[in-house]
């Protein structure tokens, strides 16, 4: 008889919880040897549908859920039962379901997946971080530098990056690592007052909490890198490292180890050509001075 171990309470969050239990679910169907082309019959579905399961690309039908567990061999109703609930929880809105008349579906998924992050590395080019901006300085990029003409849909917007940010006061927090091109600091978004107060907040985070800033000189900008781009990296073993690349029309998510492999040695490459910590701090309070 298959078994199947449910995830632990600590799981945080819909989405991951879906990726995690889409893991679980491929798990126990290959060691049932069942094609997914078989597995997808059962559910009155396709080879596709089950892929798609199995990644975390879709919300899981508790009978579908049901029907495969059987298929699978998992017959312990107590198993059952335990991880019939997890599917009911992955399909559970987020904090953020509020904001979806707002929100792409791409970045509803990043949205989640940073509420599940253990680590999130990220690098930037022309603003700072999201997580580490303050209110101010988010309501002068949203608001394409007119604060005065904003209306409730670009208030909402930056009230949901304020929300995002709570992730750094709860307990187990992600460890957060940004390294940052020096341009962001020079470009005056929002005006002199504007970022004042966010180089304070910069000072302020990276002094005790769980926030490494790095600031990449001139001289050394744009080597190691095109373009800004963020990975995540989970405590669960069945949720792989991301990494989120943003554009115009869209997000990327890459999870294929190549290409967590090439994003890894960038951001190492990153960390090495930035200014230490410390001296990043020093600059920070440097460019506040001259301010």
């Amino acid at each position: 008889m298959v078994t199947v171990e449910p995830t632990p309470e600590r799981e945080s969050g819909p989405t991951a919880l879906r990726i995690v239990l889409g893991a679980q679910l491929r798990r126990l169907r290959e060691a049932a040897e069942i094609s997914r082309a078989d597995a997808g019959y059962a559910i009155r579905g396709s080879e596709s549908k089950i892929s798609r399961m199995e990644l975390g690309r879709v919300g899981l039908k508790e009978r579908d859920v049901k029907d495969l567990l059987t298929m699978y061999g998992v017959t312990d109703e107590d198993a059952r039962t335990k991880f019939l609930d997890m599917v009911r929880r992955s399909n559970s809105p987020g904090w953020w379901h509020r904001y979806s008349d707002l929100l792409p579906d791409w970045f509803q998924d990043y949205v989640g997946l940073e509420e599940a992050a253990a680590r999130i590395l990220t690098y930037e080019t022309q603003f700072v971080p999201g997580l580490l901006q303050t209110e101010d300085y988010a309501m002068a990029i949203v608001s394409s530098g007119r604060p005065e003409l904003a209306g409730p849909a670009v208030k909402r917007r930056v009230s949901l990056r304020m929300q995002r940010q709570r992730i750094l006061a709860r307990p187990g927090a992600p460890r957060v690592w940004a390294v940052v091109d020096e341009s962001v600091l020079h470009r005056p978004i929002g005006g002199r007052a504007v970022m004042l107060r966010q180089i304070d907040h910069l000072l302020s985070v990276t002094k005790d909490g769980p926030v490494t800033l790095q600031i990449i000189p001139y001289q050394l900008s744009g080597y190691a890198a095109e373009g800004p781009f963020t990975m995540l990296r989970f405590g669960e073993p069945d949720l792989p490292d991301i990494v989120y690349l943003e554009h115009l029309a869209g997000a990327l998510y890459l999870d294929k180890l190549e290409e967590l492999e090439i994003y890894s040695r960038v951001f190492d490459r990153l960390t090495v050509d930035a200014e230490t910590p410390d001296r990043s701090r020093q600059f920070l309070a440097k460019i506040r001075a001259d301010l």
